[in-house]
């Protein structure tokens, strides 16, 4: 295996990792340990060439800087990438060298389980490395983060629709839901249970078939779920997804998912804020998740209440932002990650 550090400007600590005897091509990026140790998933994904993945793991991992601090954890952010298929491509032996490469970074770095990835894909990393959480078992197992995850954007959805629907009920609201995967799939069914209506899309055909038959979505194309006429669009899929060939066709009123890096650019954030569209800052909405990993790395006794009470704070920040934003007539991106980094900036002082 081979361990190469990557110059950069921007992060802490950024690396190549390859290993030829498995296959395995992908990085690692530590962008800040100000509040505590980088925290951050492990995603695989077919990405179109290295330059993509890299550019990937780095807007990821300050997105888990921002994420940590909006969620009052003391952690930093970090998160790694491989290049591959995970239906495919991922083998356990991949796995383990990736468990090596974050091994060598003796605790600046621990991951969990992101894209691609399933609690069991952590047991395995867990064989050759000791800084892994999201673990199926053991004292301060958290286990598989996504319905935390969905439940954190189920509730800055809820909020969403009180400040700009008037009305946190969302009995008949029509949701325009991109992506089914662990998390879009748990969102999925807590909107279906709250009486709204679904529109869908996925990559995956089964998934799709699947929401049709048991929560009575409406399936669209992946190309058009963005424009579909609903007064709530939650991105649960890749990043990028708002940028200025989308914002135009947007016809909700608000926008609020699990993805990561919803924005292109953060002046995308500030167009959706001129257009009157409400936006709920990813790394805030998507904390959950974060947290629910946070207890076991942290190795909180009493998880379930520290988990709950983690959220409500979360929560109580979106409202924050939100009223924030109302005042002084700014998008909710900028001033949460105003928020954010000025936790940050406090620690570092």
């Amino acid at each position: 295996m081979q361990i190469t550090a990557i110059a950069t400007q921007t992060h802490e600590e950024v690396y190549r990792v390859t290993d030829a005897a498995t296959g395995l091509l992908g990085f690692i990026a530590v962008h800040s340990t100000t509040l505590g140790p980088a925290a951050g998933g492990l995603r695989m994904r077919t990405y179109r060439d290295e330059a993509e993945a890299l550019e990937d793991v780095l807007r990821l991992s300050r997105g888990m800087s921002l994420k940590n601090a909006a969620a009052d954890l003391p952690l930093g952010g970090g998160k790694a990438v491989i290049l591959g298929d995970p239906a495919r491509e991922k083998t356990p032996e991949l796995l383990r060298a990736m468990g090596r490469a974050v091994e060598s970074l003796k605790g600046r770095y621990w991951t969990a389980e992101d894209m691609g990835m399933s609690t069991d894909d952590m047991g395995v990393l867990a064989g050759e490395t000791g800084f892994v959480a999201g673990l199926a078992g053991g004292a301060f197992a958290s286990g598989d983060p996504s319905p935390v995850t969905a439940k954190g954007v189920f509730n800055a959805i809820r909020l969403s629709a009180a400040r700009r629907l008037g009305s946190a009920d969302l009995a008949g609201r029509r949701v325009a839901l991109q992506g089914l995967g662990h998390v879009g799939g748990a969102l999925a069914t807590l909107l279906h249970g709250a009486g709204a209506r679904l529109i869908v899309s996925d990559i995956d055909a089964a998934r799709t078939a699947r929401a049709a038959g048991s929560l009575g979505a409406e399936v669209v194309p992946g190309e058009m779920i963005h424009a579909a006429e609903a007064e709530i669009f939650a991105p649960c899929a890749i990043g990028a997804i708002l940028n200025p060939r989308s914002i135009p066709e947007l016809r909700a009123s608000i926008v609020a998912g699990a993805a990561n890096n919803q924005l292109a650019t953060p002046e995308d954030g500030r167009v959706l804020h001129a257009r009157g569209i409400l936006y709920a800052p990813d790394f805030v909405a998507n904390g959950g998740g974060i947290i629910n990993v946070a207890a076991e790395i942290l190795r909180i006794a009493d998880r379930g209440p520290w988990v709950e009470q983690k959220l409500a704070a979360l929560d109580a920040t979106l409202g924050a932002v939100f009223d924030t934003a109302r005042r002084e007539n700014r998008a909710p991106s900028d001033v949460a990650e105003a928020v954010a980094e000025a936790r940050i900036r406090a620690e570092a002082a």
